[in-house]
């Protein structure tokens, strides 16, 4: 005898394997718990291919650069992507930022004025150790550029999980420590931009 047979797990698993014929005792349990940690998993979805740089930077056109914990020696600005199609890309900026940096946008020593719309925006193939987090057949990335004037000596507060250390350097040693071709650009721009803000009323 086989005794009593096991109630319907709502795993899908084939009928011939919830037999008893196929399960060895003390099996089913396992294909049990396995079967509720399955169904308790979030499947992480795919990074939308459409992302902002954002050239954080004192009114001296120091420039903030972060290094990536996951490839370390890989200096960069803040960069992220939208969480929805629909996001506004300032609204990616000011989560990013604050994300990456602890820099609040919108506080009264980084008003929400302080982040401006480049109007530029960068066409790249994304690298193929992180392609695997786009959708299959995503190979580029369309990337916004904003900048970010920050007051000289502001708090940094990076995320460890993500970035190991930051510095602050002159905008041209910023673009050349820049892993990216893209960054370095941006930074480059930057005494432009800069220029048009301060002109701006």
């Amino acid at each position: 005898m086989h005794g009593r047979r096991p109630p319907r797990s709502r795993c899908s698993l084939p009928q011939r394997l919830r037999s008893s014929h196929f399960v060895a005792r003390g099996a089913w349990q396992r294909l049990r718990a396995a079967g509720r940690r399955c169904r308790g998993v979030k499947h992480r979805a795919h990074k939308i291919p459409e992302s902002v740089l954002v050239v954080i930077h004192t009114p001296a056109l120091d420039v903030l650069l972060i290094e990536r914990a996951d490839h370390p020696g890989y200096w960069q600005s803040v960069t992220g992507s939208k969480d929805a199609i629909d996001e506004p890309l300032t609204d990616t900026c000011v989560r990013e930022v604050a994300e990456e940096t602890g820099i609040a946008v919108g506080s009264p020593a980084v008003p929400l004025a302080a982040l401006r719309d480049w109007g530029l925006s960068n066409v790249y193939e994304i690298y193929p150790v992180w392609r695997g987090r786009y959708a299959p057949g995503v190979t580029h990335n369309t990337e916004h550029v904003f900048g970010l004037t920050v007051p000289a000596g502001i708090a940094v507060v990076l995320n460890p999980r993500e970035h190991l250390r930051h510095c602050w350097l002159p905008h041209r040693e910023a673009a050349d420590r820049c892993f990216s071709p893209s960054n370095a650009e941006a930074i480059l721009q930057l005494p432009h931009f800069a220029g048009a803000a301060a002109s701006t009323p």
